[in-house]
Parts: structure tokens; C-alpha cells; sequence
């Protein structure tokens, strides 16, 4: 399952409060080129022109939607007040997230990424693979400098260590997800949301939790923002995976279908576990796996069977189900700022809908 960043118009909700979003997104990119500024010298400057390249810090290059450490810094906002101080740690997180696409990318085979060539695809898996370690490695530098913004060294282990353990939980979902590709095994739905918990939900988890962690030492509160990040995490994974089959091209810049590549997302794989009799046969006929894409008369073939069983009702409901839950652990803590609550939330609303 390769990943992708959703486009589900997240910001296009900014003119709803006054905090400045694009500057959050500025300010962290400033952090990151910092942090590879300090590290790059004459002999390695091609290795942080391939990382500026995957990050979309060379010059107008398409970038991310920063929505990981925008939810972090939100999340630091909205307890402490100014973001400034929390600015490793949203780099750090961005940094984490894109080392693990430039590795998505060569697992997957995927030869795009945001729009251009990925990076292996330009400088070589050898390269990329390295690029990739590089960025690992920078996301750990970034969170040395929480120190110089005063936080101790206590809580900068602590949130070092909720880092670390983020990072392997997103190595367990990759896994879990190759192992079902390459042994052409169609999982069951609770699997699925382990997987996704892992791979997806556990570093929007995370960027949440590092904001509360470095806000306050209220423990009800720090369990409030993983839950929250969890929740919005599972639905932005299930409202992506609504996006790959029913959604519109030119929204989410994908040009086939995940039903064509045979991609398993919740609705197939609901869909598998629901099926009877000729449908069930027939979908598991045709998803069998083949080097080659479904043709057009298959994918409808198979989204007559997707509808017939109900499956995109029941992935939209799960979507707005964590959703939901998102919006009731934000509505549980108290704040200072209450702009910075209220743009989490529409963050949350904007992630689905319906």
C-alpha cells in the first residue's frame, strides 16, 4: 500500500480564525532548513540538495501539506501559547514523516511523488535509500535543539522516546503491509485497522502527544491529545481510502483507481468479508493478484459489487465514527488559547464531511 499524502482540503478552512497557518508551515520549514544547514559542508552538499528536493524546500518545488507538524505546534498552541518553543519538535516530526516516503517509494515502486519524479527515480535506490537514513537521522538532530529552547533534559528524553517509539510503530505497519502484498493475502478488517493504527494513525498520534508533552505535565491532558491524534489519524487513513476509489481525480491527483491496482483498503477488504455466493467469487477472481491494472469493465464490475454490499457506507461511517471521537477527546480539555482548539477541530471536521 503505498503512501500517500491525502488531499482532502484541509486548509482551505483557514479564513474561519485568525491564526496564520501558512506561517506555522513557514516557520517549520525554516527549522528544517536550519537543521541541515548546520550538518551539510562542501563534500555531502549533493545529499541535502536530494533532502531539500524530497522536502520541497528547493526553491517553489511542491511540498506536503505539513499537517503533521502543524497538528503538533496546534496542539503546543493551544495549551502553552505561542508555537516558537515547539518548533524542533515540528521538525522533527516532518523530517520523520518524509524519511519514511522516501523509503515508501522505493518499497512501493511508486515513480511520483508530489507531482515530480521521487527521489530515486532521479539520484538512484542507493542514493535514495541513504537520503532517506539521512532524514532519520536529521529528525533526531532537530530535537536536540529543544534543549536550547529551555526545555530540560528530562522531558526532552521523554519526548525522544515517544519518537523512537512512534518511528518503529511505523515500521511495523510498512511491514504488515508488505508481508499482505507479497503473499497476496487479503486481511481481515481488524487487521486492517492494526495496520492502519500503525502506519498512518501513530505519528499524527505522536505529533499531538509531543505537543502536549512539551505544554504540560498534566497527564489527562497529554492522554487526551494521542487519543485525539489517533482517532484523526484512523479517520484521515479511512476518508483517503474513501478518496482511491470514489473520490475525484482532480482532487486527489491520482489518476488511477485503487481498485485498478488492487490496492487493500478497508472498502475491498469489507467488501471480501461481506460478499457471498457469485459476488464473492467473482471479487476474489478479480483481485487475484496479476502485474496487470483491472480494465475500466472490471472496476465497475467491481464497484457494482462494493455498492451492492454497502462497503462505502461502512468505511465512511468508520470515518466519521473516529472523527467523532477526534472532536469528543478535544472537547474534554481545557485551553488557553481557544483559536488554536478551534482550528484542531476544524482540522478535524475538514478531514471528512459528510
Amino acid at each position: 500500500m503505498r503512501h500517500r499524502e491525502c488531499a482532502t482540503g484541509l486548509y482551505h478552512v483557514a479564513v474561519l480564525a485568525s491564526i496564520d497557518l501558512d506561517r506555522l508551515i513557514a516557520d517549520t520549514e525554516q527549522e528544517m532548513l536550519g537543521v541541515i544547514e548546520r550538518a551539510e559542508d562542501e563534500r555531502t552538499r549533493e545529499l541535502y540538495t536530494m533532502v531539500r528536493y524530497h522536502m520541497g524546500l528547493d526553491s517553489d518545488a511542491p511540498r506536503g501539506k505539513r499537517m503533521r507538524p502543524l497538528i503538533g505546534l496546534l496542539a503546543y498552541q493551544s495549551i502553552a501559547g505561542d508555537h516558537a518553543k515547539a518548533l524542533p519538535g515540528a521538525a522533527a516530526v516532518e523530517m520523520g514523516h518524509n524519511f519514511s516516503l522516501v523509503h515508501d517509494d522505493i518499497e512501493d515502486n511508486g515513480t511520483e511523488r508530489r507531482h515530480r519524479p521521487a527521489l530515486w527515480t532521479v539520484w538512484g535506490t542507493a542514493q535514495a535509500i541513504n537520503t532517506g537514513d539521512a532524514l532519520f537521522t536529521l529528525s533526531r538532530m532537530a530535537l536536540y535543539r529543544l534543549q536550547e529552547e529551555g526545555f530540560d533534559d528530562a522531558r526532552v528524553l521523554r519526548l525522544m522516546r515517544l519518537y523512537d517509539e512512534t518511528c518503529l510503530a511505523l515500521c511495523e505497519g510498512q511491514f504488515m503491509d508488505i508481508w499482505t502484498s507479497e503473499h497476496d493475502e487479503w486481511e481481515s478488517v481488524d487487521y486492517y485497522f492494526d495496520l492502519i493504527g500503525r502506519k498512518t494513525a501513530s505519528l499524527i498520534a505522536g505529533s499531538a502527544e509531543a505537543g502536549a508533552v512539551l505544554a504540560t505535565e498534566d497527564e489527562s491532558v497529554i492522554g487526551a491529545y494521542r487519543r485525539f491524534g489517533w482517532a484523526l489519524g484512523l479517520a484521515f487513513q479511512l476518508n483517503d481510502d474513501l478518496l482511491g476509489i470514489w473520490g475525484d481525480a482532480a482532487t486527489t491527483g491520482k489518476e488511477t483507481s485503487d481498485i485498478a491496482t488492487r490496492k487493500k483498503t478497508l472498502p475491498l477488504i469489507y467488501a471480501l468479508a461481506q460478499a457471498t455466493g457469485e459476488d464473492r467469487a467473482r471479487l476474489q477472481a478479480l483481485l487475484a493478484q496479476s502485474e496487470d491494472e483491472l480494465t475500466a469493465a472490471e472496476i465497475t464490475e467491481v464497484l457494482a459489487i462494493l455498492e451492492r454490499v454497502g462497503a462505502q457506507e461502512y468505511t465512511r461511517a468508520q470515518a466519521r465514527e473516529h472523527r467523532d471521537q477526534a472532536l469528543a477527546e478535544l472537547d474534554s480539555v481545557g485551553t488557553v488559547d481557544r483559536e488554536s482548539m478551534e482550528r484542531l477541530a476544524e482540522v478535524v471536521r475538514g478531514v471528512i464531511r459528510a
